[in-house]
């Protein structure tokens, strides 16, 4: 029998979701890694958060099979709630209660004794910098601290799955740097993250693998890289000391583009390791002297908007 560890923390297949006569989610299939950071990436109205609300036993698909943390999510939908724990778009905290209380009713809520309860808050008020904030009401706090208020709060139940649902929309680029340093501790203590997320940056920082949702159907999955590797637009970018040195690299390489002003070239590549080598060994076997050689290949951004088609055809632009 496999064991519970060496199971993906998340398997899904053939999910289907329908609102009426709108199709939200169309046989989606997913498998996410334990101990990784799995990014969804869709526009709005892809099906992101519906398949967040499934996957965490808020809602019910329509047909497919799916286990989360081991357990059938159809059969076990108790034991999956035990294993999970989740942050929405919007904050969870209670403003009235302070910080302290906001976790001790979360200990509560996870029937933790008194005790337990209450060296779990303070373990957790240290570990996301929220000690001295912690007999204030939370009202009081500002975006950010209330974002890690609602993770610690995640967290009572020790949970091996979080699914995290746009979890830094509004937040200043330093609290939402912040909130990607906690997820990462987070992964390095073994716990597994799925991310929901509208800034592709925050993808490309954080995900080990991401999916790209399109109308309900995953169009593309692999590491920001192997993505990025996908969308025409790459280059090599080769900057000459010498004319004579362009001159040169044109003859061998051919197709290229030239900058005459920069004495630059600009060379059509996936940016990948083997392409790379095969560019210098071309060069170097007709001993063309290179001054400097970037690699330049497409942002997340011409990923997404690539894969995502164009909403008055309904069509996806490549795969």
């Amino acid at each position: 029998m496999t064991s519970t560890l060496s199971q993906p923390a998340i398997a899904a297949t053939g999910l289907r979701k329908s609102f009426g006569d709108h199709v939200v989610l169309d046989g989606l299939q997913l498998t996410v890694p334990r101990g990784t950071v799995f990014s969804l990436l869709g526009a709005n109205g892809a099906g992101k958060t519906t398949t967040v609300k499934i996957l965490s036993t808020l809602l019910r698909a329509d047909a497919g099979d799916a286990r989360v943390a081991g357990h059938d999510l159809a059969r076990e939908p108790d034991a999956v709630r035990a294993a999970i724990g989740v942050t929405g778009q919007f904050s969870a905290v209670d403003n009235l209660l302070t910080g302290e209380e906001n976790l001790r009713l979360m200990a509560d809520l996870h029937h933790l004794g008194r005790g337990e309860g209450r060296r779990r808050a303070a373990q957790l008020l240290e570990q996301f910098g929220l000690t001295e904030a912690a007999g204030k009401p939370a009202a009081t706090y500002s975006g950010g601290m209330r974002r890690r208020l609602d993770l610690a709060m995640t967290l009572v139940g020790s949970p091996q799955v979080i699914f995290l649902d746009e979890p830094t929309t509004g937040l200043d680029p330093r609290s939402r740097r912040d909130m990607w340093q906690i997820v990462r501790d987070l992964v390095a203590g073994g716990v597994t993250i799925f991310l929901t997320t509208q800034y592709l940056e925050e993808a490309d920082e954080l995900a080990d693998r991401i999916a790209v949702l399109d109308r309900g159907r995953v169009v593309a999955e692999g590491t920001a890289e192997e993505l990025k590797r996908r969308i025409p637009g790459g280059h090599v970018r080769l900057r000459f000391a010498d004319p004579r040195d362009l001159d040169a690299a044109l003859r061998v390489l051919g197709d290229a583009s030239r900058d005459n002003d920069a004495l630059a070239l600009r060379v059509p590549s996936d940016g990948s390791l083997r392409s790379l080598k095969t560019l210098i060994g071309r060069l170097d076997d007709q001993a063309v002297e290179v001054d400097e050689l970037s690699v330049h290949t497409p942002d997340l951004d011409d990923v997404f908007l690539a894969l995502t088609g164009d909403p008055t055809t309904g069509k996806v632009t490549t795969r």
